[in-house]
Order: structure tokens, then C-alpha cells, then sequence
């Protein structure tokens, strides 16, 4: 499944395209800060960059930059109106990036991406039949090294969605129900406690299943990790036959 970095403030319009194009491609939504996208490019490694320029007065060029000048052999597609777009005007001259004028029906989206990417979309219907039958994983670090490691073990077996902090990760949750979180304990603001109390707090999410992800193997620490009661936990790194066959036995309970 072709993977798609969808950048902008969030608001209803990229709910509804992220809601849409979810259907046929894996979606990682992005915050247009700059030290968040460098880290998300590394991890996601997007084979397109979707940008809503909603808001455009207040984004960074540097965005622009960064994408043209590390990520230069990924296409860009950018929404927004004729004036919101005239501040990136130079990088338009590239090949590289595209705009699509606002107002824009996802259809028309979905086909300028399939343009981008050389694909056919009713192959990419069929794709998302056998796509949908797999489970979805998110995967809750601030370490970008260790989200490249899950993601990779992970990804032949199921969906697999990434988050850098506890706020993201809710963000994530509320756009697309995950069967299981793998959570890192030891984050820094909003730590794996924190984050697991709000998702318990929430009617529609208290009930997925959360494995804490722990870099501290002392007694104290797995005690305290215990106390909380998450279906599970995992010293880092975990060990892959043993982390797929506990997140396999949990699925299966459900």
C-alpha cells in the first residue's frame, strides 16, 4: 500500500480527506512544523507529500525547502487557493510540486495522486479490499529510531500507524480506531501513564488493548508499569517472534 504524509492543521477539511484517502492508501497525518515533519519523513518514508496550505500565511517555507532539497525525488501535491499558494510560488516552477485549487472534491484529489504516482485506480480498489482485512497498529514513541524499528517489524503483518507524543497519538485515535497500542512509558511532557489515563477516560477507547513499551528493567520501574494494568509489556527492544505472537494471542481475544 503506497503511504501518503497528509501535512496541514488539522480541521474538517483534512479530517475529510484523511478520512477519504485512508481507504486506498496508509495515511500518516503531520503538523507543518518543521522539526515534526523531518522526523516523520524519516520515519513514514512517504511515497507522496500532501500539504494543505489552509493557514498558508503562517507555514514555514522552510517545509518547502526541506522537501525539495532532501526529498526531492518525492512528489508534492499542495490544496489551497491561487493567493495561499503564491507564497511557495518559486517551488511551483519544479516539477516536483503541484497545487490543487481549492474548492476540490476528494474524487479529484484521489486522481491527481494516482497521476503522481503512476497508478490505476481500480487496481488500487482491489488493493484496498485485502488492505482492510488486516489490523491496525499504532505505535506511541518519542524516539524516532525506535517508530522506525516497530514499524518495520510490524508492517508485513498489519497496519501500522505512528505517533511521537501522547497528544498525537489521541489525535491518531479519534481518526482512525487502532486494535492495538503499543506505548512507550518513558516520554517526556505527556508520558505512556498520562496517555493510557486519557485513552481509559474515553468511552469509545477505553477498551482497545495497550502494551507498554519500557527501556527501564529495574523492579521499581516494572512495578509501577504493573500498577497500571495494561494488557501487557515489553522491555526495548522487543524481541520480534515474541512481540508478534502477544500482540497475535491479544487480537485474538477480542
Amino acid at each position: 500500500m503506497k503511504k501518503i504524509l497528509l501535512i496541514g492543521k488539522l480541521n474538517n477539511v483534512m479530517n475529510e480527506t484523511n478520512k477519504f484517502l485512508s481507504q486506498f492508501f496508509h495515511v500518516q497525518l503531520c503538523s507543518e512544523n518543521k522539526n515534526v515533519l523531518e522526523g516523520m519523513l524519516k520515519i513514514v518514508n512517504p511515497d507522496l507529500v500532501l500539504i494543505s496550505l489552509i493557514g498558508a500565511y503562517q507555514m514555514d517555507s522552510s517545509v518547502f525547502f526541506l522537501l525539495n532539497e532532501q526529498y526531492g525525488q518525492v512528489p508534492v501535491l499542495t490544496i489551497g487557493t491561487k493567493e495561499e499558494c503564491d507564497k511557495f510560488s518559486s517551488y511551483y516552477e519544479m516539477d516536483q510540486f503541484e497545487n490543487l485549487i481549492r474548492p476540490i472534491k476528494n474524487t479529484e484529489i484521489m486522481d491527481a495522486i494516482c497521476k503522481k504516482l503512476h497508478l490505476d485506480e481500480k487496481e488500487l480498489e482491489k488493493e484496498e479490499e485485502t488492505t482492510s482485512k488486516k489490523k491496525r497498529i499504532l505505535v506511541v514513541d518519542d524516539n524516532g529510531t525506535t517508530l522506525r524499528t516497530m514499524k518495520a517489524m510490524l508492517e508485513d503483518f498489519y497496519e501500522v500507524a505512528v505517533a511521537i507524543s501522547g497528544a498525537q497519538a489521541m489525535t491518531s485515535i479519534g481518526k482512525k480506531r487502532p486494535d492495538l497500542i503499543l506505548l512507550d512509558y518513558e516520554m517526556p511532557i505527556c508520558d505512556g501513564k498520562m496517555t493510557l489515563e486519557m485513552i481509559r477516560a474515553d468511552e469509545e477507547m477505553k477498551n482497545i488493548p495497550v502494551v507498554f513499551l519500557t527501556a527501564i528493567n529495574d523492579r521499581a520501574n516494572i512495578e509501577a508499569v504493573l500498577k497500571l494494568k495494561p494488557e501487557g509489556y515489553f522491555l526495548k527492544p522487543p524481541i520480534k517472534e515474541r512481540l508478534l505472537a502477544e500482540i497475535e494471542k491479544l487480537l485474538n481475544k477480542k
